[in-house]
């Protein structure tokens, strides 16, 4: 029988990994709301094929896309969770999340932390760095995405958040090429936030220490000098960070997200400080 749980999945042109995103949870969530963003494949037709809520709204970002749809499609189950489509819950994920929704039904626990296996090119990565943590679950009300182009997380307004055992599954079945461009697309994104100064604590409460390690750690990085900081940032992860373990799917991972990424970051900056000009949205990645 399904939670009482309704899950938020946002989408552009996921026609490769939304099926399986909706069927690992089909016997969780009571309720299943997609918020596209101007698909032109057949995400929505896949969607609704599974009983899914389709809501069609223009993209800025993930944040402010999300939170849309938290506000805008009358979400009345006691829980929510938040979902990628490329993101996929495993049998005894689910069943965790059921038994953990009752058991914190009615205390101050207000959210769940999940954590992923990445799959990259078709392999686990299981060594390293490459495995992310964050608060998926929270109870309806008590949850939003903090307004930022990049490394967004979800805050509560109150209570607090425990982390569960089993993990899901990150796996994105597009290609390199997708990868590579969505890289750029965030890299953009990355440096407008750097720009206006947006590594600071969130208005809202921080209920995560895991969050304010992980914002202390990004200050940490960008005091170091610009473009030394990338190379420096590749070779911890990889060799003291043990993501060599990976493979050569591992290798082309930590290279593209650790330095080739951060190298493009940096260009951005660089750029930006060089010949400031304003920003330009960077809406949903074509």
């Amino acid at each position: 029988m399904a939670a009482d749980l309704t899950a938020i999945v946002l989408t552009k042109n996921e026609e490769v990994n939304i099926a399986r995103c909706l069927e690992s949870v089909k016997g969780l969530a009571k309720r299943v709301v997609v918020v596209d963003s101007g698909s032109d494949d057949n995400t929505v037709e896949i969607a609704k094929s599974y009983g899914a809520d389709v809501y069609l709204h223009p993209f800025e970002n993930y944040a402010r896309q999300f939170n849309w749809g938290i506000d805008n499609t009358h979400i009345d189950t006691k829980w929510t969770l938040r979902l990628d489509a490329d993101e996929f819950f495993t049998p005894a994920l689910c069943s965790e999340i059921k038994d953990a929704l009752i058991k914190h039904d009615n205390d101050d626990v207000n959210g769940f932390i999940l954590e992923a296996w990445l799959f990259f090119m078709g392999k686990c990565l299981k060594h390293g760095g490459s495995r992310k943590k964050k608060l998926m679950v929270f109870k309806t009300g008590f949850g939003r995405i903090e307004d930022r182009k990049m490394d967004e997380h979800t805050i509560l307004s109150s209570g607090c958040s425990i982390e569960l055992n089993e993990k899901f599954e990150h796996h994105d079945f597009k290609d390199l090429s997708t990868y590579v461009k969505k890289l750029n697309w965030y890299a953009t994104r990355e440096m407008q936030d750097y720009m206006e100064e947006r590594f600071v604590e969130s208005e809202m409460s921080l209920s995560n220490n895991e969050i304010n390690q992980t914002r202390s750690k990004k200050r940490f990085y960008y005091k170091a000098p610009i473009f030394l900081r990338c190379w420096l940032y590749f070779l911890y992860t990889y060799t003291v960070g043990r993501e060599f373990l990976n493979g050569k799917e591992g290798f082309i991972y930590s290279f593209l997200y650790h330095l080739y990424y951060r190298v493009l970051v940096d260009a951005k900056i660089y750029e930006q400080i060089k010949n400031p000009k304003p920003f330009e949205k960077t809406g949903d990645l074509k």
